[in-house]
């Protein structure tokens, strides 16, 4: 789709496939559905599981604690700096951590619609909703403590493609820059 948008913005009409674009104002804009409602309606499958509702397998995770749960590649230093950096700007405790190559990690990248090896991207996980790289990245910023959520809401008005694009670019070189630990620092 991220590549559709692309062509139809670089070539003119002529030059590529007939195809039907929504006005601006929607084709920068991703819609505001739960990544989970996938998980609800299709459980995901995989050699050697028979059909897993991983929305209902996690939900103890949100029964006794309704924060949310960011969740990070925990050997990457970039991503142990990260959780730091929100564990001293949110004095409320109001997001908690898990790495994503932890057994609840895994399960919770399943529950947003990711491979339990996908260690790719920061996820926040709600209770009704998943966020993955940029989108992730500013829904933590609402949650701690000023001027991030000022900046979060300034930053939603960047196009998405163009968000994902930073956010991959840092994502793919992070060991390269930052390296990596021998273990989770949490």
């Amino acid at each position: 789709m991220l590549t559709s948008q692309l062509m139809a913005l670089i070539l003119p009409a002529g030059c590529a496939r007939l195809t039907v674009s929504p006005p601006a104002h929607v084709r920068f804009r991703r819609p505001r559905v739960p990544n989970t409602y996938a998980a609800i309606s299709s459980p995901t499958r995989t050699a050697g599981d028979d059909a897993v509702d991983w929305v209902e397998a996690t939900s103890s995770f949100f029964q006794q604690d309704s924060r949310p749960i960011m969740l990070f590649d925990g050997v990457c230093n970039l991503c142990n700096g990260g959780v730091k950096f929100v564990r001293d700007n949110d004095p409320q405790r109001r997001i908690r951590f898990e790495a994503l190559q932890s057994e609840a990690g895994k399960k919770l990248l399943r529950r947003s619609g990711r491979a339990a090896d996908d260690i790719s991207s920061v996820v926040v996980v709600e209770k009704d909703r998943s966020y993955i790289k940029s989108e992730a990245v500013l829904k933590i910023m609402e949650y701690i403590d000023l001027p991030f959520p000022q900046l979060a809401f300034f930053l939603q008005f960047v196009p998405l493609f163009i968000r994902d694009f930073f956010y991959d670019n840092v994502a793919n070189n992070r060991y390269t820059f930052f390296g990596r630990s021998d273990t989770c620092e949490l």
